[in-house]
């Protein structure tokens, strides 16, 4: 009766509604937590029981210029280009980036002091991010390479190495790590014991993927636009989308609402799909109007071409049914779930890598290839402030629990901390 309820409520409409197109230029209910817990013991007590150099294209930092910096303070220690970037959950006191320098650094964001250096990897560094109690961080990097490491005891505690690695991911509240390759397997440990298990590929990259909030589930995507639908507890898939339900091209990214009754993918096939991660079903599908493509044939962006764009980055509101969905041509647009009506569009020139909702407002951010991150209002349509400070891209940002404090990676080889509520702002 609920998916029925669900499936009428987010039926399909003629047509889309652009309510709002601003032109920029460069410059539920969450899961009881004793729910994940439970998932969390079981699939960690299965797992005990089925035991078994192209450099990045960026300028030299002699060439890069900075108009302005509005950053508080500025992390330096790598010396290539930072990839990735995680806050700890639980002070957000802690920052753990990686690069392309092949190393890692969990560091005190209040004065850049490193903490731990995370060293021994092979390859660029392209997965680090803090378990769900902030005890454990994990680095991966692009040879297959992956470290956990103790922070308090700041200490390697388990290692493994799989093919090509293409994501990391923490179970939401357990010492579990998710794996993706770029053959298409994906594995899981326990941490740090190591009991392990494994999903089969299909012979293509796992792209990306996630542990839903049930503890219990992952949805993961794969290079060839098909998704499944993972039980991790007894390792056999729930649901595959696939033919003309999947997408055309590969999975770039996905998010689940609080609840983790629904599911949004983006794809380079520049359409985003909401699913129902009970039935496999997909439930509406969204793209924005050709506008965009015809505008980048006649004005392209530098270092990019008319067949360049894609969907790079989705998720959820947590306080409205609402959906956001950032493109690699600069476009985002803000979508009403239940109506499906497009509510505001926004045109960058340059394009937009990451995008985040605020948890207690409808504020969203989103990170750009200019190197600066912006400040959306989801209800007026109207940027409320930019941060500026990077000299090449954003390649990763993260936003702490008051919505105070933004953290960035970019490819000019630093980590900036940006305070969001200082008098002066």
């Amino acid at each position: 009766m609920a998916e029925q309820e669900l499936s009428s409520q987010l039926e399909l409409h003629e047509g889309e509604e652009i309510v709002e197109v601003i032109e920029l230029n460069p410059g539920l209910q969450v899961p009881e937590e004793e729910e994940g817990e439970a998932a969390a013991d079981d699939i960690t007590n299965e797992l005990e029981e089925d035991e078994d150099d192209g450099g990045w294209e960026t300028d030299d930092a002699e060439t890069m210029e900075v108009v302005r910096d509005d950053s508080d303070l500025t992390f330096s220690r790598h010396t290539k280009a930072v990839f990735c970037l995680s806050l700890d959950p639980k002070s957000n006191s802690l920052a753990v980036t990686g690069g392309e320098d092949d190393m890692a650094f969990v560091w005190r964001v209040s004065d850049g002091e490193v903490l731990l250096e995370c060293t021994g990897h092979k390859d660029s560094v392209i997965s680090a991010s803090f378990s769900h109690d902030s005890t454990l961080v994990v680095t991966g990097d692009m040879s297959g390479l992956i470290k956990a490491w103790n922070v308090e005891m700041k200490k390697e505690v388990w290692s493994f190495e799989v093919g090509d690695l293409q994501w990391v991911k923490w179970h939401p509240c357990a010492h579990v790590l998710l794996a993706g390759t770029d053959e298409g397997s994906c594995w899981m440990w326990k941490i740090p014991s190591g009991e392990c298990k494994t999903f089969v590929g299909t012979g293509c990259q796992a792209t990306c993927g996630k542990i839903l909030p049930d503890g219990f589930r992952a949805v993961i995507g794969y290079e060839d636009g098909t998704l499944r639908i993972w039980d991790l507890k007894q390792g056999s898939q729930l649901h595959v989308v696939k033919g003309q339900d999947s997408h055309q091209g590969p999975v770039t990214c996905l998010a689940s609402n609080d609840t983790g009754s629904l599911v949004l993918t983006g794809s380079v096939d520049c359409t985003a799909k909401l699913l129902s991660p009970l039935t496999g079903k997909v439930v509406s599908v969204f793209s924005v109007p050709n506008s965009t493509k015809e505008r980048m044939e006649k004005e392209p962006m530098e270092g990019t071409d008319s067949n360049s764009n894609s969907v790079e980055s989705v998720g959820f509101c947590w306080v409205l049914p609402l959906i956001a969905i950032g493109f690699l041509d600069g476009t985002m647009g803000i979508w009403d779930i239940p109506s499906q009506t497009l509510r505001h569009k926004w045109q960058l020139q340059a394009g937009i890598v990451q995008l985040l909702w605020e948890e207690h407002s409808p504020i969203i951010y989103t990170g750009s290839l200019d190197g600066a991150v912006r400040v959306w209002d989801a209800r007026s349509g109207r940027m409320e402030s930019e941060y500026c400070g990077h000299a090449a891209e954003i390649l990763d940002f993260v936003l702490n629990k008051e919505a105070s404090m933004i953290i960035t990676a970019s490819g000019d080889r630093t980590s900036k901390v940006f305070y969001l509520q200082r008098p002066d702002r």
